[in-house]
């Protein structure tokens, strides 16, 4: 069975593509976008498979 790690991310509206790229270089896949709690920031979760044995 395939298993998961997860990170939340808050995003920079001025700075999107370099934090997502950043995740992404290490094997994270955008899972979703939503509100911050404060409504003005987004909160990016991301996900990565955890490898065999860890």
């Amino acid at each position: 069975m395939q298993r998961w790690e997860y990170v939340t991310v808050p995003l920079l509206v001025h700075a999107t593509k370099q934090i997502l790229d950043s995740w992404g270089d290490q094997g994270y896949e955008l899972v979703s976008v939503v509100p911050g709690p404060s409504g003005e920031q987004m909160v990016a979760y991301l996900k990565r498979p955890v490898e065999p044995g860890t």
